[in-house]
């Protein structure tokens, strides 16, 4: 009997079958990897693991025992530990007040818990090997991979026996994910299950020794990752081969320039940027995490005003005073947290897909049902959106469709300049295939292109050039022979490129 199994679980949402008599065991001191697009059942069957979700047959047992938790307290005190893509913090209580949440820790004055909460996120901090982050400090003034390393210690710290890790890599910069590795290797000593998801090859092979494959909420195979090549495994995945990982890359870029910056200036994100954007040009950000890439974006979106420097498009200046008038002089951006700078959670997925576009179907307020239909329809369809009903909450949806309806939304607004925050982030392959060749589609009908992306082999294989920046300036400007992944690596830490 294997140390967690999953006997015959199912759960359907209305009409959609997201989990069919699903079978599924993992043992102590293993990773193991589930694989498979966004909207395959991978998070349902964890939702239904940690009590968030309930299930309609079927079982959960851990070391023989029926699990019977029927709320996320009760899973955890069973030894069900989550930490799920989406973040879970509550951004203005301090990072100790997050780490503790709901814990008691003696009936003492606030005061004097506040005190002990500190002394405890330091100790657990020291044991964690976490640095930078300080207990006091407000959790909505931390970095995207500070609070999803903040998010791993919360679950780590309470010891639980089954660690799930929902694409937890996504958020975090290159050091955090090398940090995360050795605490999962830590955890393996210990003898914890582990189940590791994620869209990354390269962290599936590294992180991981075997690997279960979803698809429409089954369970197609489990294999050993010595055993199985990723051609074989993205099959499984998709039911289809793709030909190509990567769309061919044909020169669409013409000589003038769709967007420009002059010595664009903010203290302590933007060093004097000068960059020049042509149309049927994609254009690629790369350098290590929080060096102005994210500020860069931003402000060419009208999201925040830069101190100094100027903004040119098609030749003129631009003055964006926020993202609704970029929007409306063809600018628009796909943040880089889609749950709180891309949807409204509470509206359904037909509500978020109109939100740029509503004034344009409606009529003396009255709304062009046809016209809303026809634009609901080509979205879902053009970026396979997988939804059960349109009318449901955004949140009801992976993360991965969650970050197609962001793309999908901004689409509607027909941009001539695209701006992408690693978009592909949680994002299935097979859905990347889909996007990256959406995006060479667009710089062939002329648009420009300007995304940012923690993954090298993304900005290599699908940009024309890259953009290297390092302490909020652009270090290196790469394409042809010279756009590698080793020179977009020596301009990130400051060394030579050949």
């Amino acid at each position: 009997m294997a140390d967690l199994e999953v006997k015959g679980l199912s759960k359907a949402f209305g009409g959609v079958q997201a989990l069919q008599n699903v079978d599924f065991q993992a043992a102590k001191g293993e990773v193991h990897a589930l694989l498979g697009e966004n909207g395959a059942g991978k998070s349902t069957l964890i939702k239904c693991l940690g009590a968030c979700q309930s299930y309609d047959s079927g079982e959960i047992c851990l070391n023989g025992k029926r699990l019977t938790a029927v709320h996320p307290r009760q899973a955890m005190e069973a030894g069900i530990g989550i930490i799920f893509q989406e973040l879970s913090l509550i951004p203005n209580l301090s990072v100790a007040d997050n780490l503790f949440l709901g814990m008691k820790l003696g009936n003492k004055t606030s005061v004097t818990r506040k005190r002990i909460a500190c002394r405890r996120a330091e100790k657990i901090f020291e044991e964690f090997k976490v640095e930078g982050i300080d207990p006091e400090q407000k959790v909505e003034s931390l970095s995207l991979s500070e609070k999803q390393t903040l998010e791993i210690v919360k679950v780590l710290s309470r010891d639980p026996e089954v660690v799930v890790f929902d694409e937890a890599t996504s958020a975090l910069t290159a050091n955090r994910v090398e940090w995360l590795f050795g605490l999962v290797e830590q955890l393996c000593r210990q003898k914890k299950i582990i189940i590791f998801i994620s869209h990354r090859m390269g962290e599936i092979r590294r992180f991981c020794s075997v690997v279960t494959v979803f698809r429409n909420g089954q369970n197609v195979g489990t294999r050993l990752l010595t055993e199985v090549e990723n051609d074989e495994l993205v099959q499984m995945m998709l039911g289809r081969k793709i030909a190509g990982y990567y769309p061919e890359k044909t020169d669409t870029c013409r000589e003038d320039a769709a967007l420009e910056t002059k010595d664009l200036f903010f203290e302590h994100y933007l060093d004097n940027v000068s960059i020049r954007l042509k149309y049927g040009e994609v254009v690629g950000i790369g350098g290590l995490a929080g060096q102005g890439q994210n500020a860069l974006l931003l402000a060419l979106s009208g999201a925040v005003k830069a101190q100094r420097g100027e903004i040119l498009l098609d030749g003129k200046q631009a003055v964006l005073k926020n993202p609704k008038q970029a929007m409306a002089k063809g600018i628009s951006l796909v943040p880089e947290e889609r749950a709180t700078e891309g949807l409204v959670l509470e509206l359904s997925i037909a509500d978020n897909l109109l939100l740029p576009v509503v004034s344009d179907i409606a009529r003396f307020g009255l709304i062009n049902r046809k016209k809303e239909k026809e634009l609901l329809d080509h979205a879902v369809e053009s970026l396979q959106i997988k939804v059960g009903n349109i009318d449901n909450p955004v949140n009801s949806l992976s993360g991965g469709n969650q970050q197609k309806v962001v793309l999908a939304k901004l689409m509607m607004t027909h941009p001539k300049v695209l701006l992408l925050y690693d978009f592909t982030r949680g994002v299935d392959v097979g859905t990347k295939n889909t996007m990256f060749t959406l995006l060479r589609k667009l710089a062939a009908d002329g648009n420009c292109i300007l995304f940012y992306s923690t993954d090298m082999e993304e900005l290599v294989n699908v940009c024309d050039r890259v953009l290297v920046m390092d302490q909020g300036a652009v270090k290196a400007d790469l394409s042809g022979e010279r756009l590698t992944e080793e020179n977009i690596l020596k301009a990130s830490i400051g060394d030579g490129v050949a």
